[in-house]
This record gives structure tokens, C-alpha cells and sequence, in this order.
């Protein structure tokens, strides 16, 4: 006997248990190259965080100021340093990180 599957209709809208969140699932793991911070050649202008699809750019609420990257969530994209007007920030390939 074939079993019955339910049509779309049927099925309950938005069958989801709970709310999702990127925050649950740290996707840093899969980049290739990562973002550098170049520190003496930074405005703190902030277009990379405003350019980072992630949120991985960190700024310091306190000094408003570039803070550091959240390599937990980075994919390596490059979007921060292509965007960077002073170029303060480098795409290094992963493996060379990982050999300093």
C-alpha cells in the first residue's frame, strides 16, 4: 500500500519549531581567504561593516572604532576589503594564516 502524503495545502504555514537565527550556526569554517585589519591605514569610516553581508565586522560601541572580525561567521567574501576606500584591509589566503 502507497502511503498518503499531504498536499501543499495541507500542510501547516510556516512549519517551523522555532524562530531561526545565523547566530546558531557559526559558517566561518568554509572560507578560503580572510579579511585582514590593517589598523594605521583605517578612518573607521565604517563601510566595511556596512557592506559585510555577515555581520562580521566588529565595532567597539564605546570608541566607535573598528574593533576586529568575527571569524565564527566571515565567509571570506571580500566584500569589506574591496569596499575599503583606504584599502586598510587584506584578503589573506586561509592556509597562509594557518602557517603563522
Amino acid at each position: 500500500m502507497e502511503e498518503k502524503k499531504a498536499a501543499w495545502k495541507e500542510l501547516p504555514e510556516g512549519d517551523v519549531l522555532e524562530g531561526g537565527s545565523s547566530l546558531k550556526f557559526k559558517t566561518g569554517n568554509w572560507r578560503t581567504d580572510r579579511p585582514v585589519h590593517i589598523p594605521e591605514k583605517c578612518i573607521h569610516c565604517f563601510i566595511c561593516w556596512i557592506a559585510c553581508p555577515d555581520g562580521a565586522v566588529k565595532v567597539n560601541a564605546e570608541t566607535g572604532k573598528f574593533e576586529e572580525f568575527n571569524y565564527d561567521y566571515c565567509k571570506g567574501c571580500g566584500i569589506c576589503a574591496h569596499e575599503c576606500p583606504k584599502d586598510a584591509i587584506k584578503m589573506v589566503n586561509e592556509q597562509e594564516v594557518d602557517k603563522k
